[in-house]
């Protein structure tokens, strides 16, 4: 990608609480630099299954102590990002020993699935509830930062909802967190109808970035010293010698906080590019994980106040991010966060989603296995009985009847199913024939 190196001078001032930020005295230059991006394995991997563990711990926060209607969950579809060709019960039934199914009859006499949590599963969730009241202080932070980078102090609860799951917030935050703390947080009727959630209160001992606390300088914007990102490259990625220059000189630049104001900035400048650079290293650092989706953070614009095409900052710093294209989407990677495979600095929250991602592992093995459960069995009974008692001919009732049983079993118990189908359509057209035989 190819991105113009503009300077200016910049000058912003200090209002609504803000540290005052810099004014720094810039000259100007044009200098045309390509940085490429290289895939890297390894960060791949880290991305790779998480779409998964995610819409199983959603729908785990969904069903609770509960047994909830298939219905009732495809309601919430579209906060779990599973792909639109995927049946959600189909979903829920690669993990057995998460999800038990049951079935109800609905008022036409309609067999319905219903999910309830195993004793495993539930056990888990109770564990991740007891982490996160444990260290309910550390989340109500987390959002006070959140709400602090942006310019009001307020952002729409719409998109807090997207951002919940890599912030470690409760499913049901605006009941369990929001309503406790009335001191820090209000709910507030936007101009366009939605709710926004509004912190009430500044706290300077928050509006401290990472970055500066990995320096040990929280004065770093009196003395109009730069810090420089951490910055690493994937293996392989060549640097010619003219981008290393550039971004030697781009790391000397002054830093800006992202709780400062920045709205006198010019956004043509470098110094502004390093301000969105920095704004969007403390985001993810609030994160679980250390990454979010790319689109998660595409309706923060306003809030955060960035010029437009923003998120290109992620291509023209591939040594502070990485772009992953897994799972059909794009997830914006803090490189710094990550030793190979393994974070650096884990969150409480980190071991019970590994526990969660093993757990979901076992299910899928205990699955291809061919291990027999309730529903396998009663998938065998539903497609002999629709062979049997629906008249599938002998040309098209294997087809439907295979169809059915695939997204209830194993592929084991599929043959033992689909060699009773046979015989029993075998069968039939032997005595159809007999009998045709015996009139004649």
């Amino acid at each position: 990608m190819v991105f113009w190196l503009l300077t200016r001078t910049g000058h912003f001032y200090s209002q609504h609480g803000y540290c005052r930020g810099f004014n720094h005295q810039q000259k100007f230059s044009l200098v045309n630099v390509k940085l490429k991006w290289v895939k890297d394995k390894v960060l791949d991997e880290v991305v790779a299954g998480e779409r998964e563990v995610r819409a199983a711990s959603i729908l785990v926060s969904i069903i609770n102590r509960g047994c909830l209607p298939v219905y009732h969950l495809s309601g919430h579809r579209r906060l779990l990002g599973l792909p639109n060709d995927l049946k959600l019960s189909t979903f829920v039934r690669r993990y057995p020993n998460i999800f038990y199914e049951t079935y109800n009859l609905d008022s036409g006499g309609t067999r319905v699935p219903w999910y309830c949590l195993t004793p495993e599963a539930f056990s888990l969730y109770q564990e991740e509830v007891n982490t996160l009241q444990c260290n309910q202080k550390y989340l109500l932070d987390r959002l006070c930062k959140l709400l602090m980078l942006t310019r009001e102090r307020m952002l729409p609860v719409q998109t807090i909802d997207q951002l919940k799951w890599d912030l470690g917030l409760p499913y049901d935050y605006q009941q369990s967190l929001i309503p406790n703390n009335p001191d820090l947080f209000s709910l507030v009727q936007l101009p366009d109808d939605r709710v926004g959630l509004k912190l009430l209160s500044w706290d300077d001992r928050l509006a401290v970035s990472q970055l500066q606390k990995n320096a040990g300088s929280q004065e770093t914007e009196a003395t109009n010293d730069g810090l420089a990102f951490p910055i690493s490259f994937t293996r392989g990625f060549g640097l010619k010698k003219k981008c290393m220059a550039w971004l030697q000189e781009w790391q000397k630049l002054p830093y800006t906080s992202p709780y400062s104001d920045a709205s006198h900035l010019d956004p043509r400048t470098d110094v502004s590019e390093k301000r969105i650079v920095g704004v969007f290293h403390e985001l993810l650092h609030l994160t679980v994980l250390k990454k979010t989706e790319r689109r998660n953070v595409s309706n923060l614009r306003k809030p955060l106040s960035l010029p437009q095409k923003f998120t290109k900052v992620f291509e023209r710093h591939p040594g502070i991010f990485y772009i992953s294209k897994k799972n059909d989407t794009q997830t914006v990677v803090l490189r710094e966060a990550y030793a190979s495979r393994q974070l650096a600095q884990k969150d409480p929250l980190v071991d019970i989603r590994e526990k969660f991602a093993s757990m979901m592992r076992e299910g899928l093995l205990a699955r291809s296995r061919g291990l027999t459960t309730c529903i396998a069995e009663d998938a065998i009974v539903d497609t002999v009985r629709s062979a049997k008692f629906h008249c599938y001919s002998s040309t098209i009732g294997i087809l439907p009847a295979s169809r059915s049983t695939l997204f209830y079993f194993p592929t084991t118990l599929l043959f033992i199913s689909l060699l009773i189908v046979l015989i029993l359509l075998v069968h039939k057209y032997i005595n159809i024939h007999s009998f045709g035989a015996f009139t004649l």
